[in-house]
């Protein structure tokens, strides 16, 4: 590795070492071209309706001309230096209305547990999550952008969600009592809603070898609001035998290296000696590992844990993933008492579904499939031989012999004019054989707008 790789790969570790921070990321913005129903931003001259029954808040960073605005029930238009409305003078652009009016899509849309919303921050490259800690943890940091506005639905209220601190509007909350007052307010109302809940005060994980997540009751909201664009259904795996690693929604296609561990085991040592030694090398690129503690069984006690690798590719053909799979499992025997291993145990999904097997099982195992196809050929070869020697249609000669002359066949004609002359007539052709073919606008009490400075960074 040269020395600007070794410095990217450390910048990437120092992240490790630190506290997880999830950070949200949708947004409520005008500009938002997602927001709308039209996926742009309102063009010149557009009308604009937001729906009447939800609260929303939503930052408008810009100037825009319009020539009507329907406003809900309750929310509010912060605007930032230089932003405002203004009705269009020249009427509206062309084309501009051709699809009806710009409207702003549903904002209660957005769910705490769907994994889609959430990203690890500074996540060194060829590492990810498996679904159940792609959203906080109870060890996590979570963080609100303070330039840009937002709604979150908090869930079924089943059980609160469980997490460190959280930050947002400028504050960072560490305790239940100051969130449950933030929550309570105007700006709390606007931002957060649902019967879900939080509870904050966790302590960070302070054991090397890690944390477990402590998301799996909440698994089922988290796989639910994972699949509800797909119709609430995991796509089909592309291989036999589909694994489903501890905390994962859907099957995949790869390997699961699951690690006994003893007391000197430490994480984030072995996450780095994941990317250093084995995801840095050129035929393991395009995988992805997961690295975390977890509980053996859903129904595990506490303390019953292990760490899983999960080893995931998108191409189940190309046999890569089960090839770093055996190679960490034999990483482990070798210097498991350095990294605090005791044993290993290796798991593998099947065969690619309608694929070719021999891209998978390597060069040996395509040179016996060629083998077997040409004496499969030679072996017919010999049948239909030994077939036309007994119906007669082949036979030997032996050296020496004369072949028999062929037997001449006068030909002749009667005719009248000469007389009748003997003649012998052809015999007649055999029948061929038979082959069997079966084959408004309005002005609204309870709507605010806010003007305010660029929003703080």
């Amino acid at each position: 590795m040269g020395a600007a790789d070794r410095l990217l790969l450390w910048l990437q570790l120092c992240a490790l070492t630190r506290a997880a921070d999830k950070v949200w990321v949708p947004n409520t913005g005008f500009e938002t071209a997602a927001n709308w129903n039209q996926n742009r931003t309102p063009c010149a001259g557009a009308a604009v309706q937001f729906p009447a029954d939800k609260a929303v808040t939503v930052l408008v960073r810009e100037n825009h001309a319009i020539s009507d605005v329907l406003l809900p029930l309750d929310g509010e238009l912060v605007l930032a230096s230089g932003a405002g409305f203004r009705v269009a003078g020249d009427g509206p652009h062309p084309n501009c209305n051709a699809g009806g009016p710009a409207i702003f899509r549903n904002p209660d849309r957005f769910s705490w547990w769907d994994p889609h919303l959430w990203r690890t921050r500074d996540e060194a490259q060829g590492l990810f999550s498996v679904d159940a800690e792609r959203v906080p943890c109870s060890d996590d940091d979570v963080f609100f952008p303070t330039n840009a506005s937002f709604r979150v639905e908090l869930g079924p209220g089943a059980s609160p969600a469980h997490i460190r601190s959280l930050s947002a509007l400028g504050q960072t909350f560490t305790r239940d009592r100051d969130l449950a007052a933030f929550l309570a307010s105007r700006e709390g109302r606007l931002r957060f809603h649902g019967p879900g809940s939080l509870s904050l005060g966790s302590q960070p994980c302070a054991d090397r070898s890690g944390c477990v997540c402590g998301n799996a009751e909440a698994l089922p909201w988290i796989c639910a609001a994972l699949l509800q664009p797909v119709g609430g259904r995991c796509p089909a795996a592309a291989c036999r035998s589909a694994l489903r690693p501890l905390g994962q929604c859907c099957d995949l296609c790869g390997a699961v290296v699951s690690l006994d561990h003893g007391p000197t085991f430490d994480l984030e040592r072995y996450r780095a000696r994941v990317l250093d030694l084995f995801l840095a090398l050129p035929q393991h690129r395009g995988l992805q590992v997961a690295v975390s503690r977890v509980p053996r069984s859903p129904a595990a006690r506490a303390a019953d844990t292990e760490i899983q690798v999960v080893v995931a590719e998108a191409r189940p053909a190309t046999g890569t993933a089960e090839r770093l799979a055996r190679a960490l499992v034999a990483d482990a025997e070798e210097h498991g008492e350095a990294l605090g291993v005791l044993s290993a145990a290796l798991r593998l999904s099947g065969e690619p579904v309608g694929g070719d097997t021999a891209e998978r099982e390597g060069p040996g195992a395509r040179a016996g499939l060629a083998a077997g196809v040409g004496a499969a050929v030679l072996l017919a070869l010999l049948g239909t031989l030994l077939l036309l020697c007994r119906t007669g249609r082949l036979r030997w000669m032996r050296r020496g012999a004369r072949e028999p002359a062929p037997t001449e066949v006068p030909l002749g004609f009667r005719n009248p004019v000469f007389g009748e002359a003997a003649s012998v007539e052809l015999p007649p052709s055999p029948a061929p054989e038979r082959v069997d073919a079966r084959q408004s606008y309005f002005v609204n009490p309870l709507f605010t707008f806010t003007a305010e400075a660029e929003a703080q960074a």
